[in-house]
């Protein structure tokens, strides 16, 4: 998952890839990618702008790819079978990882981008827009047969990791597009 692990601490449990001076293969989609991609059991996983989620051998041959409603800006987990991943269209994924068809999805309130006054020092300092580098969306951490995301809606979710079903949600002030980090037992997330 994003960061490696739960903790995000960028520590990965295998050895990372050998130094070479040559392009392997090379993959082209159809939007631009934003997304961290995920590497489990021989295939690539990674969302793109042309509103897809992608499974790409480590050859560079497309495995499947699943269509959703808008860009795929959220960084794949993969676990126990089933690629988790969030989609501007404001639906949460669940797929799965042999076949790319959907196992279940889970419709937020929707998506926005953070929004506010002088944002980057725009002028007028009294103009409300919306954040331009606000690209991004909450990459899903699975714990405890649970998985975790923030939604633009400004609630932070808990879902069964099996069935897609809500466990609690829990209101924030404003979008959370920050990826969850759980160490502890304890979920810490920004909004």
């Amino acid at each position: 998952m994003f960061r490696g692990n739960l903790q995000h601490t960028g520590i990965y449990e295998s050895a990372g890839p050998s130094q070479s001076s040559a392009l392997k293969w090379k993959f082209h989609t159809g939007g631009s990618i934003f997304s961290s991609l995920a590497i489990a059991n021989g295939v690539v996983y990674v969302g793109s702008a042309d509103h897809n989620l992608y499974a790409i051998n480590l050859d560079g041959t497309l495995k499947w790819k699943f269509k959703t409603k808008s860009r795929v800006t959220s960084s794949p987990a993969v676990i126990a079978g089933i690629v988790y991943f969030g989609s501007w269209d404001g639906n949460f994924y669940a797929v799965d990882v042999v076949t790319g068809q959907l196992r279940w999805q889970f419709q937020t309130a929707g998506e926005r981008r953070f929004t506010a006054t002088h944002l980057h020092g725009s002028q007028p300092v009294t103009e409300s827009m919306p954040d331009p580098f606000d690209c991004y969306l909450s990459s899903p951490a699975v714990w405890n047969e649970s998985v975790y995301f923030g939604s633009g809606d400004g609630n932070v979710y808990s879902l069964d990791a099996g069935t897609g079903k809500l466990k609690w949600k829990f209101k924030t002030g404003d979008v959370v597009h920050a990826s969850p980090a759980i160490s502890d037992g304890v979920l810490y997330i920004g909004s």
